[in-house]
């Protein structure tokens, strides 16, 4: 368990009364590069296994979240079928406050809102611990891949590629 009390997330503290551990792990923000790739470099990791968490759209099925490794993007086609949508898309920018309560940067799986069905790309469970976000920007959660799954309620599956 994180022990940095000033540093506590809501992910955070809802890990902490699940009784789940992971460590938190601080990095320096660059506002102008957000990507998983400049977290993956501060952290010393390999990319693989930072993992980014985005927000998809469907008509019937609603809002979804999608968490990939860093180097990989959501595959819309692969997103839907494994939501069962006929299509969904990924939530325009300017929504993702309101809908997660969270920010560009710093959207963790973890402690949003609401609870929506939570995609994990298959390569999670490569790792012993990935890195996904702790709720804001500058701070990752170093977690058990199956613990994150479990809490989250996650289905892992096949939903991004490789970026072009």
């Amino acid at each position: 368990m994180a022990t940095q009390g000033s540093l506590k997330t809501n992910a955070c503290r809802l890990l902490d009364k699940a009784g789940i551990a992971y460590e938190l792990i601080p990095y320096e923000v660059d506002e102008n590069n957000l990507a998983a790739y400049h977290v993956a470099d501060q952290l010393g990791e390999d990319i693989e296994r930072v993992f980014k968490t985005l927000i998809l759209h469907g008509e019937r099925v609603g809002y979804i979240v999608a968490v990939v490794p860093g180097d990989m993007e959501v595959d819309l086609k692969l997103a839907a079928k494994a939501c069962g949508a006929k299509k969904i898309e990924m939530i325009p920018m300017k929504d993702l406050l309101n809908v997660t309560g969270y920010i560009r940067g710093g959207c963790s799986p973890i402690g949003m809102k609401k609870r929506y069905p939570t995609f994990f790309h298959h390569t999670i469970t490569d790792f012993d611990s990935v890195y996904v976000s702790a709720g804001q920007r500058g701070l990752q959660l170093k977690i058990s891949p199956i613990d994150i799954i479990k809490y989250t309620g996650g289905t892992v599956t096949d939903i991004a590629q490789k970026m072009s």
